[in-house]
C-alpha cells in the first residue's frame, strides 16, 4: 500500500508540474484510461501520454484534494483549471503488480448551489 501511495504522489506532483515523462511512469504498458463523459477510451500508455502531450493548454492551477484507496484500487479527488477555469476530477485507478491497468476519470465544472437547500448545507472550499 505505501508503494502505492507513493507512487500516486510521484505522479500527482508530476502531472501538475507537466513532466509527462514521470506523470506516466505509473502505468502499465496496456493500461486503458476512460473518459465515461465523452465516451472515449485510451489504449495504452503510450497513447494517453501522447494524448496529454497534445492538450493545447497547461494548466495554470492544480490541487490535490484527497487520496483513498487499499488494496488495488485507489481514489484521488483533484481540481485542475486551464485558464483560470476549474475542473473538479474524480480519477479511479485499479493497479496490477504495482502499476495502474485501468483509469476512470471524470470533469465536473463548478456551479452555484440553489438558495432552496441553504438551510440544511455548510459551505467548503
Amino acid at each position: 500500500m505505501q508503494n502505492i501511495q507513493t507512487a500516486l504522489g510521484r505522479h500527482w506532483a508530476a502531472s501538475a508540474a507537466g513532466d509527462q515523462i514521470a506523470e506516466h511512469e505509473i502505468y502499465h504498458d496496456d493500461a486503458v484510461c476512460e473518459y465515461p463523459q465523452s465516451g472515449e477510451i485510451i489504449h495504452g500508455r503510450h497513447n494517453l501520454h501522447l494524448l496529454r502531450s497534445h492538450h493545447p493548454g497547461k494548466p495554470s492551477g492544480f490541487v490535490v484534494r484527497r487520496i483513498v484507496g487499499a488494496g488495488n484500487l485507489w481514489v484521488t479527488e483533484y481540481v485542475i483549471s486551464y485558464e483560470d477555469k476549474p475542473a473538479y476530477t474524480v480519477s479511479i485507478m485499479e493497479f496490477r503488480d504495482g502499476k495502474v491497468a485501468r483509469e476512470t476519470q471524470y470533469f465536473a465544472d463548478p456551479f452555484t448551489a440553489p438558495a432552496w437547500r441553504a438551510q440544511w448545507v455548510g459551505r467548503g472550499a
